[in-house]
């Protein structure tokens, strides 16, 4: 029977999120992963591992070609401490699902993928899922959405050839690359069934709710259906509501990972440290609705205060990168 993955995906299609019961395996049975990390495995951290007492997780492998998915490290730890046998969980999926797993699972816990490691990755994924959108790649690698995107037009362009129609988000919904059509589609159903709901409209047009929203509002106005926004460069796709703001990977899953590491459950530091990111940690949508509950008068200041704590968090991103890049 499979379980779900604490990592599990919002990738419609893809299965991503389910894993064989544990069991017991020989070590000599599996093969060395198709790993994300340019370099390889840290020697320290399979030493690390190796001296941990209680039991690690299982190791994620791929069922059909026996390469570890997950938990290479936790490998050479056993094989540290000379055991012969090892806990693991099989993945039933193609090679190119088992490598989006890799990345997913190696940015969720246990040794970070350096910045580099996640640029490579994202390439590598751009070119086996075209049709995934800058959101969800962004989400599976650990980087920005924008930076996706950025990376996605320059390899088109590099190749020399035109981009997909349509995307598949990190909801599983299939959108238009460009959104004018949707909109387009979308404000003839307005017109026709104004009685319509934003879900119904956006399922029957292909585009998201907000979307059929704000063309709802434009026509209301007397507007156009289509914003009249900058012109767009050779290449560039347009705006789309699910890419108007930053991705990253799922928090939830994250913040699990963390907690499940060794490195962190089993040692003061690491429980302080687990302690103060989960204080801080907002999880997705956590904040949806604060907006109204704000007096009027302290709407500035709860503005500004909300960004002076994104801008601190990035700069700890920026020194935990520059960090990661020294070492790697």
């Amino acid at each position: 029977m499979d379980n779900e993955c604490e990592a599990a995906g919002p990738y419609s299609g893809e299965r991503l999120n389910t894993f064989s019961e544990p069991e017991w395996l020989p070590v000599r049975a599996l093969l060395p992963a198709d790993s994300p990390r340019h370099a390889g495995e840290d020697l320290q951290h399979m030493r690390m591992l190796a001296r941990i007492d209680a039991e690690l997780p299982a190791i994620i492998v791929h069922r059909s070609t026996m390469r570890v998915i997950d938990g290479m490290h936790r490998l050479g730890a056993a094989q540290l401490r000379g055991e012969q046998m090892v806990r693991v969980r099989f993945f039933d999926g193609t090679e190119q699902e088992a490598f989006v797993l890799a990345v997913r699972t190696n940015i969720a816990h246990g040794l970070p993928l350096s910045y580099d490691d996640r640029t490579r990755a994202a390439e590598r994924v751009i070119d086996s899922h075209p049709g995934w959108s800058d959101r969800a790649i962004a989400a599976a690698v650990g980087l920005g959405a924008r930076t996706v995107g950025n990376m996605r037009r320059r390899l088109l362009r590099e190749r020399n050839i035109g981009d997909v129609r349509v995307r598949t988000g990190r909801d599983g919904r299939v959108r238009p690359v460009n959104t004018s059509e949707g909109r387009l589609r979308a404000s003839e159903v307005i017109r026709q069934r104004p009685e319509a709901s934003l879900r119904e409209i956006a399922r029957e047009a292909g585009v998201s709710p907000s979307t059929v929203r704000d063309v709802r509002l434009r026509i209301e106005r007397g507007d156009d259906p289509l914003p009249q926004g900058r012109p767009r460069r050779d290449g560039e796709p347009a705006a789309s509501a699910e890419s108007d703001r930053p991705a990253g990977p799922d928090l939830v899953p994250m913040l699990q990972g963390l907690q499940n590491d060794p490195s962190l459950r089993f040692s003061e530091s690491g429980r302080a440290l687990l302690r103060w990111i989960f204080s801080r940690a907002v999880r997705a949508d956590e904040w949806t609705g604060i907006a109204e509950k704000v007096p009027p008068h302290l709407l500035p200041m709860i503005a500004d205060l909300a960004r002076v704590c994104a801008e601190e968090w990035r700069q700890l991103a920026d020194q935990l990168e520059e960090r990661g890049e020294r070492e790697s």
